[in-house]
This record gives structure tokens, sequence and C-alpha cells, in this order.
């Protein structure tokens, strides 16, 4: 049976808005705390489907984990060797928990079992496995070659000159391996293999790895040095900062409805996805960026972008939803990694769209949006069990416009609370 979320037509809304705690903050933050020495206390972690993947994986492997009644986590940290030497691990969707892990658990010797969700299986793994098998990894394919689920069994990892890895279709395998190399406490070089995509995500990588004590030496996006004897420290405590993904909805409908300010981002985040505010701008958004927060004014007219979308791969779909309501005809480029996420999001992006009147051209790597004269009302979306296709077609309503979201549910990933959030700033 299908479930479904109504909502109704919004003239206006304003307010605060308070965010979750970042996802590929969370997971990476819980990762190093576990693979570090010493305890870590985790502030404002988010709680979502994927987190809880990654904190239920740690227990199986007897890390000393507690989650307090105040939200706080703490962990006492392995030194990168975990207890439990033969579990199996089941990930749902969690791509910032399975990448990272495959990698981790493959410098374990320990053997180990890694499954997922239907989905899970669907998406690629082959050039992380494959640049692991280079260091005598001993990883093989439980089902279909190149994806989930895995087997990794114990091995003696080798490493003879700079490891190569292709770039080009996951930041994640990247952030993977340059997350588990300090394990061997060598000196590593990592070579990119062609371009390498959602660069600030790596940027996320290297900046919580140096609040551990480590620090990579980045040269030209193309070239990554470890250097030798590195070794993770806990930091103590550290602080999960607000989503800027899960920013983007709440930007955007101030940009559509009202003046909103989101709490949790600001000057000073570490995440790519703030850029999404500077986007904004180019559609003739007003945004004030403060040191805590951003806001946001409401615009009459949105203008069409054309834009690169290569450095903010999830807030982009985002856009695509404010291209409905913008004058002309916007293209969003560079988003092959859509196709590989939750769900295909270039097809089901335009499959959705359609429903709402737009005309869309779709490539291997864009979408082309044109948005129609009046967007049609009372459409019924499907999510895919893709949390970002609910929040994305939620904004809909904004503009006076009834809209059904068929199986909200799938927000749980990231956001368990977003509808509640976007009525408590409906106005009318």
């Amino acid at each position: 049976m299908t479930i479904q979320k109504k909502l109704k037509a919004v003239l206006s809304i304003s307010g605060q808005v308070t965010l979750p705690g970042s996802k590929s903050i969370t997971n990476r933050i819980l990762l190093l705390s576990a693979i570090a020495k010493g305890t870590t206390t985790i502030k404002h972690a988010l709680v979502s489907d994927d987190t809880y993947h990654m904190i239920e994986a740690l227990k199986k492997l007897q890390v000393n984990l507690e989650q307090k009644d105040n939200g706080d986590i703490l962990i006492q940290g392995t030194q990168g060797h975990f207890k439990n030497k033969s579990s199996e691990i089941f990930l749902g969707n969690a791509g910032t928990a399975f990448r990272p892990l495959t990698a981790v658990l493959s410098f374990n010797r320990g053997n180990y079992i890694l499954s997922g969700v239907h989905r899970m299986q669907e998406r690629p793994i082959k050039d992380l496995v494959d640049t692991l098998l280079q260091l005598n990894a001993d990883i093989s394919y439980l089902n279909q070659e190149g994806y989930p689920p895995l087997k990794i069994s114990p091995s003696e990892i080798i490493i003879n000159g700079p490891i190569k890895i292709r770039g080009d279709i996951s930041s994640q395998f990247l952030t993977a391996l340059l997350m588990a190399i300090p394990i061997t406490k060598r000196e590593v070089s990592i070579e990119i293999i062609g371009d390498l995509i959602s660069k600030p995500y790596i940027d996320i990588t290297i900046n919580l790895m140096a609040r551990f004590g480590v620090f990579v030496k980045k040269l030209d996006w193309q070239h990554f040095v470890i250097p030798n004897s590195s070794t993770y420290l806990s930091p103590g405590e550290i602080f999960v900062e607000g989503d800027a993904s899960s920013a983007s909805y709440f930007l955007a409908a101030g940009a559509l409805a009202g003046d909103i300010e989101v709490n949790g981002i600001g000057k000073n985040s570490i995440q790519g996805d703030l850029k999404f505010a500077e986007i904004l701008t180019l559609m003739g958004a007003k945004i004030n960026i403060l040191e805590a927060s951003i806001k946001v004014a409401k615009v009459e007219t949105l203008q069409a972008i054309n834009l690169d979308c290569n450095h903010i791969p999830d807030s982009s779909m985002t856009l695509a939803v404010l291209a409905l309501f913008a004058k002309g005809t916007s293209k969003l480029y560079n988003i092959a990694s859509w196709r590989v996420k939750e769900t295909d999001r270039i097809k089901a992006m335009a499959t959705e769209l359609r429903k709402l009147g737009a005309t869309i051209i779709e490539g291997e790597d864009f979408i082309e949006i044109t948005p129609p004269l009046h967007v049609k009302a009372h459409a019924q979306i499907d999510t895919y069990d893709d949390h970002r296709m609910a929040m994305c077609f939620s904004l809909v309503s904004l503009k006076n416009i009834p809209i059904t979201i068929n199986n909200p549910a799938c927000v749980n990933k990231t956001f368990p609370t977003y509808f509640e959030v976007l009525e408590s700033i409906v106005r009318s």
C-alpha cells in the first residue's frame, strides 16, 4: 500500500529553521572516532537511517559506543583494530557507511560480509574494490561483479608505490581510501585517474581527518599524500555542523515564498553545498550568509540558470525543482553521479517534473528544464525510496500548488522530521 503525504497549497512562509546534523560529517566522524586513539564525544550527530546503519555496524565490530540521552555519542577508539574479526553487516542504502567500511575492514584482517538493500546492490563499487585489490586485499563479490554484497577475508596489505584510483564515478571511493590508509602508518601517495567529481566532499574528508591529527597533502586534486606514521588521535569533543544539503530545501523555500533564516551553517561551514546559497543569488535571490546562519528573502521572479553542478551534486536536485518557477530554460550539467545515487536521479527527476507539466530533455550527465505556463496541481510524485526526491518536490506546494508525495517516509534516511519542520514555517 502506498502511503501518501498530501501537501496543501501554501501562500507564504516565514520563520527560523534549525538544521539536523550533516549526514556526511556524522558518518565520517563516527568511523574516525572508532579507529582513532582515545575517547571521542560527538555532539549534534544526525539521527537518521544512514547514521543508524553506521552505528549498528560499529557495535557489531565491538566498538565501545554509548548513546547518551542528550544525543551525545561517546566512542572509545580502537586504534584501527576492531575486536570482532568475523561479522555480517547490513548497511541499508548508506553509501557513506558502505564505502569507507569496505576500505577500513579490508585492512582489519577479518572475515566480513557487507550487504545492503536492493538499491545498494545496484550502486557501483568496482573502482574502490579494484584499488584495494592492488594492495593485496582479499575481496570477492557475492552476487554481481562490481556491486555489493561483498565478502572480505583476511589478507596482508602490501603497498609498493603510488595507489591509483578512479575519481569520476563517486568521490566516496577516494574518501574511503583516504580514511583507511592511516591505519598502515606508512607514507602513501594516491593518484587520481581521470577527473575527480564532487571535490567538496573530499575537502570534508580531509578537514575531518585533520581534526583527528592526520594531515593529507593535496596537489591539484590529482595527487594526495598521507604522511608517514600518521595516527588518528581523538580531538576529545567534536561538533557536527548542520546539514548543508538539507539547508537547500529551506533556502529554496525562502526564495519561493517568504523570509527564512536557516540556523546551523554559516561562513565557516566545511561543506561544499554551502555554495547553493551563492547559486540562489544567480537566480535573483537575496542571501545574507552570517557566522552561524543564512537568511533568504522571497523573490518575485527567479531567473533560469545554466550550471555545472559537479561541486553540489545533492543540492543541485533542489535547483531542478526551482527551475519549474524560473523565467526561461535551465540546464544542470556534469551530474552523471545522479545516476548511481539512491535511485537514477536524472531519470526520476525528469519523470516527476513532466507530471507537473515541464518540458524535459535529459542526457547521460545533464537535465534541461523548461517550465510550463502553469504548473499542474494535485500531481502525485513518486519518490523511488529517495529522500531527496521527497524533499525537493515538497517545495512545489509553497507556490500555492497542492501536491501529493508518495511514500514520504524515505526522508528518514537523512531528515526524519523534515515535513514537521516544513509545516512549522507555513503561515497560510
